[in-house]
C-alpha cells in the first residue's frame, strides 16, 4: 500500500476567548539563545527525560483555528424551492512553540491558514486569541503574537547552529489528538530530506522517528539542551497514525521565519543560486571521473546573477556549501534559500580535474519585468484567471524554474470561461491568435481586440499545448 504524505491538523471544538489585553509599552525582548549545555549529567539522561521537558514543555502551546465555511446552493434544491444551505463552523487543533517571551509563537501555517478566529492556550490552560504576524506556505510556517502585557512568558531558545546529526535523542512536544500536552522521544533518523509534499525541493526537513500523530503539527522537536531545532510538520503513513516517519522544519528555516515576523517583514526573502542544476547520477559521476554520484552539476547560468558573478560555469559541479557535502541539487537549492540575502557563502567547485573554491553572495531572484497582477474578465478564454509577468521572484514563489523563459503566468483560477476550458494554475501563457505573449500587458491587449474565435497555446508541465476556443 502507497504511502501517504499527511499533515497533522486535527478537528476541534473552539472555546470563546476574551479580546486581548492592550499592548505593552515594555521594552520588546530578544529571541532566547541556545544555552549547549545540558540540563542534567550523563546517568540522569539515561534514565529520564524529565530534566529537558521541565524546561521545554512551558514554551509549549496548543492552538485552534476556526472559519466559517459557506455552503454553495445545490441547484437541485434551489429549483423545488429548498431552503438555503447552512453555513458551518470548521476547525482545526495544532500545536505551537513559543520563542518571544513577549508572545511571539511560531506553528505550522497548515495549522491557521485561514483561521478567522484563532485561539493560543498556554500550557497553565489561559486562553488568547491571536494575530498572525507572518504566514509563509511555502515553509508551512507561521508567526503568531498574542498580548500578555508586561508578563514574561516561557520561551524555547532555537538552535540554529547546524550541529545536529543523525542518532541525536530528540524529543517532539504537542498535543496530539486534543488530549493534553505530551511528549515523545526518538533520535533524528536523517538531515535535510526533501519529502515536502508540495514538492518544493528548495524546502529539506529533519526526519525523526519520535511519535508524531494528529495535533502535533507546529509543536516543538526538541533536543537534549532544551532548545528548539525544529518545528513538526507533517508524517508519512499508511493510516494517518505515527509510523516512526515525522519531518520537522529545520530550526534555521525557523529562525528567518520569525526575525522577519518581528522585524515587520510581510514576506520571507529567499537567496537563488541564479544557475538551473542537477543531481549528479552515477552514470555522470563515472564519465566526470567523479568517486562518487554526489553534487549538483551546473546546466545553465543567469545573466548577471549570483552563479555568474560568483564565477561558476556551466560543467561545474557543486560538491559542497559551506564546507557541508552538497549531496544533491535539492541539497544545494535548501543550503542558498535558507541563507539571508548579503551573506557569502563558500562554494566547493570540482572543474575539470580539479577542485577549486568560489564565493557567492545570496541575493534575492530579480523581479523583472514587474508583477503585473491582474484578473482577466470580459468574452475571452481567460475569462477568471488571475495572471502575472513570469519573472525569477514568481518563479521561486510560485517553485518553477526560473528559467522557463518570458511569459505569463496563470496563478488562480476562479468562475468564469477559463474554467470551464480547462485551464489550470501553473499555465504558461505562450501565444494568443498567432501572437506571442511576453507581457500581461500583451495579453490585455490581444484580448481587447474581441472577437468569438480564439486559438491559445499554452506551456503545461514542459510541453506545449494549442486548443481553439469559441466564445
Amino acid at each position: 500500500m502507497r504511502a501517504l504524505r499527511v499533515l497533522i491538523p486535527a478537528m476541534a471544538l473552539l472555546a470563546a476567548c476574551s479580546d486581548p489585553a492592550a499592548k505593552s509599552n515594555a521594552q520588546i525582548p530578544p529571541l532566547a539563545q541556545p544555552s549547549r549545555a545540558a540540563p542534567g549529567d550523563a546517568l540522569t539522561m539515561k534514565s529520564s527525560f524529565a530534566p529537558v521537558v521541565k524546561r521545554a514543555a512551558p514554551a509549549v502551546v496548543n492552538i485552534s483555528s476556526k472559519r466559517l465555511v459557506r455552503a454553495r446552493p445545490d441547484p437541485f434544491w434551489e429549483m423545488f424551492g429548498g431552503g438555503a444551505p447552512r453555513d458551518r463552523i470548521q476547525g482545526s487543533l495544532g500545536s505551537g512553540v513559543i520563542v518571544r517571551a513577549d508572545g511571539v509563537i511560531v506553528t505550522n501555517n497548515h495549522v491557521v491558514e485561514g483561521g478567522q478566529e484563532i485561539t493560543v492556550a498556554l500550557a497553565d490552560r489561559r486562553e488568547y486569541v491571536a494575530r498572525v504576524l507572518l504566514a509563509d506556505p511555502r515553509t508551512d510556517l507561521a508567526v503568531l503574537k498574542i498580548d500578555v502585557g508586561n508578563e514574561r512568558l516561557p520561551v524555547l531558545a532555537i538552535d540554529d547552529s547546524d550541529e545536529a546529526q543523525v542518532g541525536d535523542l530528540v524529543l517532539a512536544i504537542g498535543d496530539p489528538f486534543g488530549v493534553g500536552q505530551t511528549v515523545t522521544n526518538g533520535i533524528i533518523s536523517a538531515l535535510n530530506r526533501t519529502a515536502d509534499p508540495n514538492g518544493d525541493t528548495s524546502n529539506a526537513y529533519i526526519q525523526t522517528d519520535a511519535a508524531i500523530n494528529p495535533g502535533n503539527s507546529g509543536g516543538a522537536l526538541v533536543d537534549m539542551d532544551g532548545d528548539l531545532i525544529g518545528v513538526n510538520s507533517f508524517i508519512l503513513s499508511r493510516s494517518g497514525s505515527s509510523s516512526g516517519v515525522g519531518f520537522a522544519v529545520p530550526a534555521a528555516i525557523v529562525k528567518r521565519v520569525v526575525e522577519t515576523a518581528a522585524g515587520g517583514g510581510q514576506a520571507v526573502v529567499r537567496p537563488w543560486l541564479g544557475a538551473r542544476t542537477q543531481t549528479v547520477t552515477g552514470e555522470m559521476a563515472r564519465s566526470m571521473g567523479l568517486a562518487v554520484p554526489q553534487g549538483a552539476l551546473v546546466a545553465d547560468i543567469w545573466p548577471n546573477g549570483p552563479a555568474a558573478k560568483a564565477g561558476l560555469r556551466q560543467g561545474d559541479v557543486i560538491i559542497s556549501v559551506d564546507g557541508r557535502p552538497a549531496v544533491d541539487a535539492a541539497a544545494v537549492s535548501y543550503a542558498i534559500s535558507s541563507r539571508r540575502p548579503g551573506d557569502q557563502i563558500k562554494l566547493g567547485v570540482r572543474r575539470g580535474g580539479g577542485e577549486q573554491s568560489l564565493t557567492l553572495r545570496a541575493e534575492a531572484p530579480p523581479a523583472t519585468p514587474t508583477r503585473d497582477q491582474q484578473v482577466v474578465s470580459g468574452r475571452n478564454p481567460f475569462d477568471g484567471a488571475t495572471v502575472v509577468n513570469l519573472s525569477p521572484a514568481v518563479a521561486d514563489e510560485l517553485g518553477l524554474d526560473p528559467f522557463l523563459g518570458k511569459g505569463v503566468m496563470v496563478i488562480n483560477i476562479s468562475r468564469g470561461f477559463a474554467m470551464n476550458a480547462g485551464l489550470r494554475p501553473g499555465d504558461l501563457i505562450r501565444k494568443v491568435n498567432g501572437r506571442d505573449i511576453g507581457t500581461v500587458r500583451e495579453l490585455i491587449g490581444v484580448l481587447g481586440a474581441g472577437g468569438a474565435q480564439w486559438q491559445v497555446t499554452i506551456e503545461r508541465n514542459g510541453q506545449e499545448v494549442t486548443a481553439n476556443f469559441r466564445t
